[in-house]
């Protein structure tokens, strides 16, 4: 089962066109339920009638839904999201129950962190949402993504707590070492495998309040994501949440300092 996630998750990572999308998908109203080709058909049986209706574009016809709050905007999150008050060159996504399934069902507790206000919000696949699953779901799933292309992404993964431990409510601490914790979520962090040996170069753990944070340096040459990224993970309910901001070579050198202020701001 965890390879065919990471199979799935593999092709969401590589994927270079995402587009935004909302994790739920709004119910078709009684008009949009209708083909297309049968409204345009009896548009025109009207029309070969003799029909005085004039006929209008079948955009005009069907009426389109207004997106809803929850969906993710096709523009730069600068122009929707506030300025952040630690600093005003970033904004700030707090993650509320309307963004993703596992906040609406309870199964992730409000997360937040700072972006660049030229970023933007990509698509997650359903499957990969965790929206078929919750709020008991087996493997880990993508809760959001954002990307710029000049700089690189980040994302935050949610795992459930019983994959890495028995205990509920568990702590990082409880769970283990920094070293435990990347090595059973880091195929989700490189979107195939991770080589602790070869490309995890550095761990710290952070306190913030009562919060733990592990956090990592990864220097991943075959990864999906990129051969870059910086990563933060803790534990808080009967989940873990892991925070990835990655970057290819050629974004690296001009965009480190801002993924890294990007994970030094998640706080769950």
């Amino acid at each position: 089962m965890a390879s065919a996630s990471v199979s799935s998750l593999s092709t969401i990572f590589s994927s270079s066109n995402s587009k935004p999308l909302s994790s739920t998908k709004p119910k078709p109203s009684s008009s949009s339920s209708l083909s297309p080709l049968f409204l345009q058909s009896s548009s025109r049986r009207q029309f070969l009638k003799g029909s005085s209706t004039v006929l209008l574009p079948l955009t005009t016809l069907i009426p389109l839904h207004s997106p809803s709050v929850s969906l993710a905007k096709e523009v730069e999150v600068g122009s929707y999201l506030p300025l952040s008050s630690s600093d005003p060159s970033f904004v700030l996504f707090q993650a509320s129950s309307k963004d993703t399934p596992a906040l609406r069902a309870g199964n992730v507790q409000p997360y937040k962190f700072v972006l660049p206000p030229t970023w933007k919000q990509l698509r997650i696949a359903n499957i990969l949402s965790g929206n078929y699953c919750q709020p008991k779901c087996a493997e880990p799933w993508i809760e959001v993504k954002f990307e710029d292309e000049r700089q690189g992404k980040v994302q935050v993964v949610a795992s459930p707590l019983i994959r890495l431990t028995n205990k509920p409510n568990a702590t990082l601490e409880d769970i283990g070492s920094p070293e435990k914790v990347i090595g059973s979520l880091g195929p989700f962090v490189t979107g195939n495998t991770l080589d602790l040996d070869e490309e995890l170069v550095e761990t710290s753990v952070e306190k913030i309040g009562d919060q733990t944070y592990y956090r990592y340096v990864l220097e991943t040459p075959f990864a999906l994501t990129g051969s870059h990224n910086i990563a933060k993970a803790t534990a808080k309910g009967n989940t873990v949440i892991l925070f990835v901001a990655s970057a290819t070579d050629k974004q690296w050198p001009t965009s480190q300092k801002t993924l890294k202020a990007i994970v030094d701001s998640f706080q769950v």
